[in-house]
């Protein structure tokens, strides 16, 4: 019997979305490429040296920019003088703020950012100037002869400092009480619901500013001809839809005038998830001196100009009943945003959303606030919004297992929610195996055989979590489909798919290849791959909230019922049968009841292709979106909808560890972890994704904190004083995939790449509790830290 494949859109409802036309279980066990390990398309290239990123492209003509930064981290700019610059031999051009004022950022509500600092500057090391030079030399030394006269303002690194003193400072004069944007949200009668509770804790946390860590700098190119007016600027982005509008809303260049093409990209974790005035900049001069203009930032520029993670200090309160069961969270929240508002609301309204999975609380209340500081603006980062308050609330339910008398495991276990449950601020989760990702974690651990039974200084700790795949709405007000492909298949290019995807490093090109290999019948080595490009791929939204795989496997199933159709219809007239009776498989299309009539794919396309001419098939995908409603009220709330996502991926991690009491350094010596990414696409690579996300936390749980001094000047912006993991502190890695599909899902797929995240904090938070009974509040937990309360612990004990 032939595959089912999606109707050719989604039946969407005001309730939800009608799953009908979708993949049954049967057809999962039907896959050929879809489940297939198999090499990513980038990976020869790597390997090879031969991949091209935006730093090692030249173009005839190509002139060098180079950015002057701030020496304070608040002030106001009285004079620029750009004379003697422009005098020096090679310069062609300087550029400062004010030439380009319009202001920019991804979320267009709150955009307050210029390409350069505008009377102002709000952090130390922002923009304030920018050459462009024959070579690089000449642009650096004329950076210094550029004059900048500056009037110091007091600088506020600390949100509760910056709320205290906003009555006589203001770093945006337009945000009162320096907070960028402040919220709250109420599900359920939260003060009755702790009243009638047995088991009530209450905690502070308190999160650190970790950076990304991506090895390639942002980079830019920027062509601009004189003739027509054309822009083409390649990119290391994450987004090249978004970097596309913010570049004509600040060039004032209509779209279809601007082209952004995507080369390598070396990796970007959130951090590329913004436009960055390198990008800006490379264009600007380029249109100035028309020629092209790189960019290119050196390691210290890309901590200043940072976007690296929210620190949160959080206060979280739990009510329990007698039986165990949660009754009621009260979460408040104080994110330290930096100078600027980049993705601010929406950080703010994750860490809302996330206090409402991957357990049943009925009864919920949030209050938050995000406030600017004279620090880097914080961003995206990988697990935006959900690692801060996962880390509280697992490590908050492991103290209240323990004063109930039982094991983190049992309390997690019956708290956990279900397929088909429904959030008290209506998110719907369609489909989940979280309780079986606990089961296998703990139970391939041996955990509850270690806890509380290892020797002083060994401990084991567990935690779950998990994250969105995908989004329900874009960043600014508009509802077109979130991603568009073209296939087009002929006798002269095979198939080739186009997306405007972005290929960050994560094997996204790789996944689409198999799922239209999947859809058409073919090898996965028989699909190129065109992505990253605005101008020649179709549109495509960015790489972040894990929302590829889902949304390009949707419109890559749209796109292959026109192409199948096609080709069915052909074939039918050559083998004498009726189209309906035909399946496309292997390379062949044959009759499903008279197995001898059949052709192969490869003379089908001939045929089609010599009668037709190329056969393309367009497909999208528009996520279904539920009304952001409280439940019992009716009301519509702040932030309401960030957090709803189509699916969502799970995941549960026990951690071991050994903490040498005589240093306080700790050392992870085993991971275990077991995930809800539904069908896994590519197994080889979700293993490589998920073991990455680990690495990736430990390293902000135990080492990384970025270090500013009094007057706002970054302390270790490099990686020689930025500490992240390294192999040699990698740990023995056990990462199960659990069985699982998901019936609402193109193919069965859920992410894999944030939601591992969630679970690493807490887990190793819990597991250093288990060696030496201390618990830690305040992140990152470093050997000082540990010397320090073991210290304190005996000195109690004495």
């Amino acid at each position: 019997m032939e595959k089912k494949v999606l109707k050719s859109k989604w039946n969407l409802t005001p309730e939800g979305w009608n799953l009908e036309g979708v993949p049954s279980s049967q057809d999962e066990k039907r896959y050929t490429q879809v489940g297939r390990s198999v090499p990513r398309i980038d990976g020869p290239i790597k390997v090879k040296g031969e991949a091209i990123y935006t730093g090692d492209m030249t173009l005839p003509g190509m002139v060098y920019g180079k950015i002057k930064r701030s020496t304070y981290a608040h002030a106001i700019i009285k004079k620029i003088d750009c004379s003697k610059a422009l005098k020096l031999p090679g310069v062609l051009a300087v550029l400062t703020g004010d030439e380009a004022p319009n202001k920019w950022g991804i979320v267009p509500q709150a955009a307050n950012e210029t390409v350069l600092a505008v009377g102002k500057v709000r952090f130390y090391g922002e923009g304030v100037a920018a050459v462009a030079a024959l070579d690089e030399e000449t642009a650096e030394a004329a950076l210094e002869l550029i004059e900048v006269e500056y009037e110091p303002l007091p600088v506020l690194l600390d949100p509760f400092q910056s709320m205290e003193r906003s009555q006589e400072v203001l770093i945006h004069e337009d945000s009162k009480g320096n907070i960028m944007h402040a919220g709250e949200q109420v599900y359920g009668d939260v003060d009755k619901a702790f009243a009638e509770c047995e088991y009530v804790l209450e905690r502070e946390f308190h999160t650190n500013y970790p950076q990304h860590g991506f090895l390639e700098p942002h980079s830019a190119l920027a062509s601009y001809d004189t003739q027509n007016g054309q822009l083409h600027l390649w990119a290391s982005s994450q987004i090249p839809h978004y970097l596309h509008r913010q570049m004509s809303i600040v060039l004032e260049i209509p779209m279809n005038k601007i082209r952004v093409t995507l080369p390598t990209i070396g990796g970007g974790f959130g951090g590329k998830g913004e436009a960055a005035p390198s990008e800006f900049v490379a264009c600007l001069l380029s249109r100035k001196v028309g020629r092209p203009v790189k960019v290119v930032y050196d390691r210290q520029e890309v901590f200043y100009t940072n976007k690296g993670r929210h620190p949160c200090h959080m206060k979280v309160k739990m009510g329990l009943d007698k039986d165990g069961y949660i009754q009621a969270v009260d979460f408040d929240n104080t994110l330290d945003k930096g100078a600027y508002s980049g993705w601010g609301i929406v950080v703010l309204f994750y860490t809302a959303s996330m206090i409402h999975l991957p357990y049943k609380v009925p009864n919920a209340r949030f209050r938050g606030r995000s406030v600017y500081t004279n620090k880097p603006s914080t961003g995206a980062m990988r697990g935006l919004g959900g690692v801060q308050p996962r880390w509280a609330l697992e490590c908050l339910m492991d103290e209240m297992a323990e004063m109930m008398g039982i094991s983190p495991y049992e309390l997690k276990l019956k708290n956990a929610i279900e397929s088909g449950h429904t959030c008290i601020n209506n998110m719907f989760v369609p489909h989940s195996e979280f309780k079986k990702c606990l089961e296998t974690a703990v139970k391939k651990s041996g955990f509850l055989e270690k806890q509380g039974k290892l020797p002083f200084g060994k401990g084991i700790g567990m935690a779950g979590g998990y994250y969105i795949t995908g989004t329900a709405y874009t960043l600014y007000q508009n509802y077109k489909p979130h991603t568009t492909v073209m296939i087009r298949v002929d006798t002269e290019g095979g198939v080739t798919l186009l997306c405007a995807a972005a290929e960050i490093g994560q094997g996204c090109n790789t996944v689409m290849a198999q799922m239209v290999a999947e859809e058409l019948g073919i090898q996965y080595e028989d699909v190129h791959v065109q992505s990253g490009d605005t101008e020649i791929g179709a549109f495509d939204l960015g790489s972040f909230a894990s929302r590829l795989t889902y949304a390009a496997g949707a419109a890559i199933k749209m796109a292959c019922v026109e192409i199948n159709q096609s080709l069915k219809e052909t074939a039918a007239g050559m083998l004498g049968v009726r189209a309906d009776q035909l399946v496309i498989k292997n390379h062949e299309i044959y009759s499903m009841y008279e197995i001898k009539k059949r052709i192969s794919w490869e003379k089908a396309i001939e045929v089609y292709t010599s009668i037709n001419g190329t056969l393309v098939g367009m497909g999208n995908f528009s996520p279904p979106r539920r009304k952001g409603i409280d439940i019992i009220s009716g009301n519509r709330v702040q932030g309401a909808n960030i957090g709803h996502s189509p699916t969502f991926g799970f995941s549960s991690q026990v951690h071991e560890v050994e903490v040498d009491v005589e240093t306080g350094r700790i050392y992870v010596k085993k991971v275990t972890e077991a995930g809800d990414c539904g069908t896994p696409v590519n197994p080889m690579c979700i293993d490589g994704q998920v073991e990455g996300s680990i690495m990736f936390n430990i390293g902000a749980c135990l080492y990384e904190d970025q270090k500013l001094d009094a007057s706002g000047k970054h302390l270790n912006p490099n990686f020689h004083d930025y500490k992240t993991p390294t192999t040699m502190e990698m740990p023995e890695m056990d990462t199960n995939i659990v069985e699982s599909y998901d019936h609402s899902a193109p193919f069965g797929v859920k992410e894999t790449g944030e939601g591992a995240v969630q679970p690493t904090f807490p887990a190793l938070t819990n597991a250093i509790y288990d060696a030496i009974g201390v618990r830690f509040y305040t992140l990152p937990i470093t050997p000082e830290m540990v010397l320090k309360a073991l210290k304190d612990k005996k000195e109690g004990e004495l």
